[in-house]
Parts: C-alpha cells; sequence; structure tokens
C-alpha cells in the first residue's frame, strides 16, 4: 500500500516536471526539473528490476545533466533561441492538459492487455512519452529538442523495464542516454561557434 502511494506520488513529480520541463524558458530550471524527474523514474524502474540497476540509470541521468549543463554554462553567447510556434503558455498547459487525459485513458487497456506491469508504471511511462514528443514539436532549440528526447528515452525505459529485464538492454539504454548527452553537448558547442566568430568580426 505504501509502495503504490508513493508510485503514484512519483507519477504526480513526473507530471510536474514534465510540465516544467514543457512551458519553461530557463535552461537551468529544466536541468533541475529534468533531475527530479529522473528520481521519479527511479523509483518506477525498481518496481521491476534490482535496486543496483535502477541507481545505473539515475547515475547514468544525472551524469548527462551535469554534461548538458556544463557545456550551456561554456557558452554564455548563445541567446536562448527558443522557436515554439504556439507561444501561449495556456495552449501548452492545455497540451499538458490533453497529454494527462490520454495517459489516464490508455493505461487501463494497456494494463489488460499486459497484465502485471502496474497502473503508476503504464502511467508514468506514457506521461514521459507524451511529453517528450510534445517538446519536440514545440521547439527547435538544441538543448531543449536533447531534453525532449531524454524525456521520451526515459518513458520508454520505464514500460521496457517492467518488461524486460535484461542487464544487457539496459546497459545498452544507458549507453543511449548518454550518447544524447555527448551529442547535444557537441551540438551546443558547435551552434555557438558562428555567433562568437560574427562577435570577433
Amino acid at each position: 500500500m505504501v509502495i503504490d502511494i508513493i508510485s503514484w506520488v512519483s507519477v504526480g513529480l513526473m507530471l510536474a516536471t514534465a510540465t516544467a520541463v514543457l512551458i519553461n524558458r530557463d535552461w537551468r530550471l529544466s536541468l533541475g526539473a529534468l533531475a527530479v524527474q529522473y528520481i521519479a523514474a527511479f523509483w518506477l524502474v525498481t518496481r521491476h528490476l534490482p535496486f543496483v540497476m535502477g541507481s545505473a540509470k539515475l547515475i547514468t541521468g544525472w551524469m548527462v545533466i551535469a554534461a548538458l549543463g556544463m557545456t550551456r554554462l561554456a557558452v554564455p553567447s548563445a541567446e536562448d533561441e527558443e522557436s515554439f510556434l504556439p507561444r501561449g503558455l495556456w495552449f501548452r498547459v492545455t497540451l499538458v492538459f490533453v497529454m494527462a487525459l490520454v495517459a489516464a485513458g490508455a493505461t487501463p487497456r494497456i494494463e489488460s492487455a499486459i497484465p502485471g506491469l502496474g497502473l503508476p508504471v503504464i502511467t508514468g511511462s506514457l506521461l514521459l512519452i507524451g511529453a517528450g514528443v510534445a517538446h519536440l514539436g514545440l521547439t527547435s532549440d538544441t538543448l531543449n529538442v536533447i531534453l525532449g528526447l531524454l524525456t521520451m528515452l526515459t518513458g520508454f525505459e520505464i514500460l521496457y523495464a517492467a518488461i524486460e529485464s535484461s542487464i544487457l538492454v539496459a546497459g545498452l539504454l544507458a549507453v543511449t542516454n548518454l550518447g544524447l548527452g555527448i551529442a547535444g553537448s557537441y551540438l551546443l558547442i558547435a551552434g555557438s561557434t558562428p555567433i562568437e566568430m560574427e562577435e570577433e568580426e
């Protein structure tokens, strides 16, 4: 009973952090929300995986956040160029609300099709996958695109951990996270190079 309550609290944290990443324009707050999101995902992953494997996913996520944060600090000349297609705050809040309704409606169907996963695990996974897809559709900023991909991948990891507990697959997913972090850091640096060259001229 207590475990289920904590699991639903983790789902609530995922919804709050996904919303914060989606509507926020400060990259520091976005990375902080993503760090909290990894803690909530860690709890849901450990419902089906050993504690050590869940800890590896958590540490990998925090390493990616640290790499992105240090890279973003190293390119202060790059302005926050967020090209949101719909710039309204209420549009994005409504999008999160619709995404939560879709996740709530799809969760019982998935639980009946694949029993034993657990309603909190399915709900949290669908929320993060939906939030990642929504984030990718609303921005073209390099850092925010990487955050959207990481959010979507975290949701997939939660659901896949409940189905497959292979150590090799968990390691490959961790390498994928690290690869996204490295690619994002490289693209942040590469994107700031033309700006710095123009300032020097």
